[in-house]
């Protein structure tokens, strides 16, 4: 998976964990157009990560909890109501970039008469670059009647938020157009851990940690390459803490997130541990206790979810755990 971030200039990604839309770049321009449209501070670097718990923020949040029981009933208007009107909420969907008012509440309100059902919103990474902008990428699961009959759909996307006088609003979207949603084989996140990936400056030390409990516990490391707003990240996380798996995981590895950013962050220490992370991520690198690549994923093998399942998973490890 790439990585979705809001952005003027973008690139081809993968959203959802399935499906393509054009959203990326540094967030640091959304905030200085932020900047110039509604009066606030410029940023002086890229964004910093949510002081503090980030999964607290993201369950006490309510401006999305109220924003997704608008889209579940259908409220056009009261979807409206969560978007900027001066100057008008921007939106970039797959058909191209608007400033009208009315084009998300528009998408979202539509949902209703396509028969919606089980709509829930899994939020996979938030950061402030602001005190008064929080962004958020996002994955939107639910149901759609079809001729077929009722299947699942996903949307995935990103979204600044802004504080006024009067709460928050949706001043920027990137999301993509409904998709079908396959089944997985592995265990899925109901709540994604927005804390997951650590800011990228810890992976060095995260790293040297890792090994000093290798060194003495004589347990292999694993590098698992990606960040937090990547969904098959989550996916592996998860099934990584199951029942099935995480007996195999813990008795044998010492499991360390590398945060990449947006694909621009700890790029040295993919390439001194041979991951190439132009085949997406998660991709994995493990270590021996001394540090020495033992393995390294070169073609994306865990980079769709979709793909695998829980024997694919179980065969890796059994396969690169130390020797007994």
């Amino acid at each position: 998976m790439t990585p979705p971030f809001l952005a003027v200039e973008s690139t081809h990604t993968r959203v959802g964990g399935d499906d393509t839309v054009r959203i990326g770049q540094a967030i640091c321009v959304i905030v200085l157009f932020l900047a110039s449209q509604f009066g606030l501070a410029p940023c002086s670097a890229t964004a910093q990560s949510l002081p503090g718990p980030h999964q607290a923020l993201a369950q006490t949040f309510d401006p999305i909890d109220r924003w997704q029981a608008a889209v579940i009933a259908g409220d056009r208007t009261a979807i409206a109501k969560f978007y900027t009107t001066d100057p008008a909420s921007q939106s970039q969907t797959p058909a191209g970039r608007t400033q009208d008012p009315n084009e998300e509440p528009q998408f979202w309100s539509a949902l209703a008469a396509q028969g919606l059902t089980d709509f829930h919103v899994k939020v996979l990474e938030i950061q402030r670059p602001q005190p008064t902008v929080i962004s958020i990428v996002f994955r939107a699961e639910f149901n759609l009647k079809t001729t077929s009959g009722t299947q699942p759909f996903v949307v995935g996307g990103a979204e600044y938020w802004i504080e006024q006088p009067g709460g928050w609003r949706i001043a920027q979207t990137r999301r993509d157009d409904p998709a079908p949603d396959p089944p997985r084989r592995l265990p899925e996140p109901a709540k994604p851990n927005v804390d997951l990936y650590p800011p990228p400056e810890e992976a060095p030390s995260e790293i040297s940690a890792a090994l000093a409990s290798a060194a003495k516990d004589h347990k292999r490391v694993i590098l698992v390459f990606g960040g937090n707003w990547c969904y098959d990240c989550h996916v592996l996380d998860t099934t990584f803490r199951s029942k099935a798996i995480a007996p195999l995981v813990n008795a044998n590895f010492h499991v360390v997130h590398i945060n990449i950013g947006g694909e621009d962050k700890n790029l040295d220490l993919a390439a001194k541990y041979g991951v190439p992370l132009d085949k997406g991520v998660p991709a994995l690198a493990v270590l021996d206790s001394d540090g020495n690549v033992v393995y390294s994923q070169k073609q994306g093998e865990f980079e769709n979810s979709v793909r695998i399942g829980l024997d694919d998973v179980t065969a890796f490890l059994n396969k690169w755990k130390p020797n007994t």
